[in-house]
């Protein structure tokens, strides 16, 4: 296709101007260089590689993990008049030889495929006798030893450098630390002054981390803001994905449960109604979400505490890819803590491994303790910068810091007095001197730090115990009845006694949100909102007409423009951020239709 990069941007996906550093890569890409590519979720990788491989002569080839993201982007670009197709295990031979026929006479501009199937030899092979424009490889972060995903056919794909050594190729990620974006550039041999690093800022993201205390009180008082929205929500186990998801359904949501152990059916099933839907919650394991292309993501909520800061980062980001306002929420305690550590020591991986996940657990919880602003710490983890943000938990509330080295002291020598056996409810009890028979049988009124902790509530007691937890001065039993123990770290700071400043717990949620934090801000103007639901109905409409999900028809965005500037015609619609020429042609009569209606 001979067309320069701002005509292809204006004319197929209907923007006037680049973004950020996009027209810097493409503009690399399309004199012949490789790139890494390393841009926040919803910064626009995909018309990095995409521009490119409709720009230089030849199909251009992505690199994608899921069989589901690919037919989306394949849907998506159709759409917008794009010749895309995906070479994926679910073809048909028939379908299989009627796609290579279009390829070899010229009528495919972009072919979508999973690493394994690229990396046949009769596939390479087939490759090898057309011209390809680029090659860009996805979910990069996948190929690293070193990163939260890894998947061992990615680490296979250093055979398209040595295959076809003369096609531009990219690696593109959302998530990778310094590491993790070296081993990205040496093994596929890109060279590190081909690297564009844009940041990992999300600013339309609002983060809060908070205890876990009542969760699902606390899940449904969050989701009474997000009525009608769609959104994702994280458990650790199985068992807990589908009583969420049953729960959820009890009072009234489409709410789906999503985990490895279903049948690949109905996993399938349960991931195209959330794509096509408008308002349906994933309760899922972190075996979904890698490369959902869903824009519309209104919010993620972990009730578990994820693995790692990447892993955190990748997944809230699957919130608000539109660039509209959108919510993370992550709830954690102290078994959570004990959890993970005990999955890092039990997993026969090497000691080089083990010692690079519990860096990155210290990593994630302080990020879950931090004081200050959490975008801030966030973001310094991948060598990035804010000032404070203004959008999470800290900076519309400020914590309330304390001394708590006595407090620690306490706790630690309540502890040792009860045996280094009892878990956090019982030191707590004794800690507070209440009367109970257990702890009247196990003696335990009678030892010294009975009732030595009455200056602080029980909210207060388990803040302090999780966060000696997250400082490894306490140990957590899991493998037995979630024992607490001192750790060999807990025992010095007895015998030191340094000082320790720790968070208040937060006051209870009822009535203390400040005005204007209940919720992320309106993504639309209030007289326009009547007009912005009907736009959604009809593209529902249309989408199911179509059996496509709604937004690769237009995203939010695009529909919030039209509910603000009411275009009366073609050309006024042309205009609008997001309305490509094919879109333009097929859908402006369906929603200038209902624009008129509210005229």
């Amino acid at each position: 296709m001979n067309a320069t990069a701002l005509d292809i941007l204006r004319t197929i996906y209907g923007y006037d101007a680049f973004r950020g550093p996009q027209e810097r890569i493409i503009t690399h890409v399309i004199a012949g260089n490789n790139a890494f590519v390393l841009m926040p979720t919803g910064g626009g990788k995909s018309l990095c590689y995409q521009i490119p491989a409709l720009a230089r002569p030849g199909m251009g080839v992505v690199v994608s993990p899921l069989l589901a993201l690919m037919a989306d982007q394949v849907t998506a670009l159709r759409q917008a008049g794009v010749r895309a197709a995906a070479l994926n295990s679910d073809l048909e031979p028939d379908g299989r030889r009627a796609l290579w026929r279009d390829i070899r006479a010229g009528a495919v501009d972009l072919l979508y495929v999973a690493p394994e199937t690229l990396l046949k030899p009769e596939v390479l092979d087939l490759l090898a006798s057309v011209r390809l424009s680029v090659i860009a490889i996805d979910e990069a972060h996948c190929l690293s030893q070193w990163g939260h995903d890894f998947r061992p056919s990615y680490r296979q794909l250093d055979a398209v450098v040595a295959r076809f050594p003369d096609t531009p190729r990219m690696a593109l990620t959302a998530t990778a630390d310094a590491p993790t974006r070296a081993e990205i550039l040496s093994h596929l041999a890109i060279d590190p002054a081909d690297a564009f690093i844009s940041g990992f800022d999300r600013p339309n993201i609002r983060y809060a981390i908070e205890e876990k205390d009542n969760p699902r009180a606390r899940l449904r008082a969050f989701l009474r803001r997000h009525e009608g929205e769609s959104g994702i929500i994280y458990c650790l186990s199985k068992r807990r994905t589908e009583e969420t998801a049953e729960w959820l359904r009890g009072l009234g949501y489409d709410a789906l449960a999503y985990h490895a152990g279903m049948d690949k059916a109905a996993r399938e099933a349960s991931q195209a109604r959330f794509q096509r839907g408008e308002a349906v919650i994933m309760v899922a394991t972190v075996a979904f979400g890698m490369g959902i292309d869903k824009p519309d993501v209104r919010f993620v909520v972990h009730l578990d505490l994820p693995g790692s800061i990447e892993a955190y980062y990748q997944e809230t980001g699957r919130a608000g890819r539109d660039g509209l306002p959108s919510e993370a929420l992550m709830l954690y305690g102290h078994e959570d803590i004990a959890l993970r550590a005990r999955f890092i020591e039990e997993s026969d991986a090497p000691e080089a491994r083990k010692r690079m996940e519990r860096r990155k657990l210290d990593a994630l919880l302080g990020l879950c303790e931090a004081p200050g602003c959490r975008r801030q710490v966030l973001l310094s983890y991948f060598g990035d910068h804010c000032a404070p943000c203004g959008n999470c938990d800290s900076c519309l509330e400020p914590p309330v810091l304390f001394d708590g080295a006595i407090a620690a002291q306490k706790a630690l020598s309540c502890i040792y007095r009860t045996g280094e056996r009892f878990g956090q409810a019982y030191i707590v009890d004794v800690l507070l001197g209440v009367d109970s028979d257990r702890i009247r049988r196990s003696g335990h009124d009678r030892i010294s730090t009975f009732g030595i902790g009455r200056e602080h509530d029980a909210r207060t007691w388990r803040a302090i115990l999780r966060q000696l937890v997250a400082l490894r001065l306490v140990d957590v039993d899991l493998a037995g009845h979630g024992g607490l123990s001192i750790s060999a770290a807990g025992r010095a700071f007895l015998r030191q006694k340094p000082p320790l400043m720790l968070r208040a717990p937060r006051p209870p949620r009822a009535g203390r949100m400040k005005a204007g934090a209940a919720r992320a801000p309106a993504a639309v103007a209030e007289q326009d909102a009547e007009l912005f639901q009907a736009l959604r109905r009809r593209r529902a409409e249309l989408a199911r007409e179509q059996n496509v999900p709604p937004y690769v028809i237009f995203h939010d965005r695009t529909l919030a423009e039209l509910a603000s500037s009411r275009p009366a015609c073609h050309a006024e619609m042309a205009a609008v951020p997001g309305v490509g020429e094919a879109k333009l042609a097929r859908y402006a009569d369906a929603f200038l239709e209902v624009i008129a209606a509210y005229a």
